[in-house]
């Protein structure tokens, strides 16, 4: 059918210009008026660390920032965030390349597999932790619980949160910011979180850990951040060694829904 039959018809998509500020770029695109916001980002910016899931609102897969909120993507149309600020799992790591403190916790404490839920699971800890700094092991499952992981079974993540909290509340950092570089003129939440957690650059210039697995503490801040992702694995290894079922979101029991808290 010719365009001009379709709109004839009835049939005619319209189209619309929208404009978002995106990890602190002003971006635009001009899509039908249906667009999800989650694909509007992935095939119309190209920002394809959002990943979508189940394109329910059920996975979490899908969540970024909207105004510092964490939202799911796939459950909003793109027109209706005109004019707005979003942010990706693509705006939180330093221009240098130094990773975000939460970044760096996942990647310390073995909190991803896969893979694929990682930057929602990310984004929603960021949120997480900007409304709770110190939150309690009880406290981040709950935080957790609208993200589903079919990988891990949870302790990590739970342990990478715990240890992601204890450098933020040091730092002062407002987790939903994008982690300042080296060179901005001070040592940077990024550094904080690599020094404490105990990680070291490597030779591309993000954050990794060293060949020892250990960074050199600088100094009594340091150590102590140290001692907190050290408490944090041994508490996850407590759990892991109890025989008790890990109390998590998405256990075995519950693995086929989303854990109480799901939206």
């Amino acid at each position: 059918m010719s365009a001009a039959a379709s709109a004839r018809a009835g049939l005619d998509e319209s189209t619309h210009t929208v404009t978002i500020v995106v990890n602190g770029r002003r971006r635009s695109a001009t899509v039908p008026a249906r667009r999800l916001l989650s694909d509007f980002l992935r095939h119309d910016l190209g920002l394809t660390g959002t990943h979508v899931g189940c394109e329910h609102g059920v996975c979490g897969c899908c969540t970024v920032l909207l105004d510092g909120d964490a939202v799911r993507a796939c459950l909003l149309l793109a027109v209706g965030v005109d004019g707005r600020d979003v942010t990706t799992i693509e705006g939180l790591a330093a221009a240098d390349g130094g990773l975000h403190p939460v970044q760096q916790a996942y990647h310390d404490h073995h909190g991803l597999q896969c893979g694929f839920c990682t930057p929602g699971m990310v984004m929603s800890t960021c949120d997480f932790l900007a409304h709770n700094p110190d939150p309690d092991r009880d406290e981040i499952r709950e935080g957790i619980s609208g993200n589903l992981c079919r990988c891990t079974g949870y302790q990590n993540i739970v342990a990478s949160v715990e240890a992601a909290a204890a450098v933020l509340r040091e730092s002062g950092m407002d987790p939903r910011s994008r982690c300042p570089s080296s060179e901005s003129g001070d040592a940077g939440a990024g550094a904080l979180a690599r020094a404490g957690l105990g990680a070291t650059p490597n030779v591309a210039g993000t954050s990794g850990r060293g060949p020892h697995g250990k960074g050199g503490p600088a100094d009594d801040r340091d150590a102590a951040h140290a001692e907190a992702a050290r408490v944090a694995a041994q508490r996850q290894r407590d759990d892991v060694g109890s025989g008790d079922p890990p109390d998590a979101p998405g256990s075995d029991e519950d693995r086929d829904g989303p854990g109480e808290g799901s939206t």
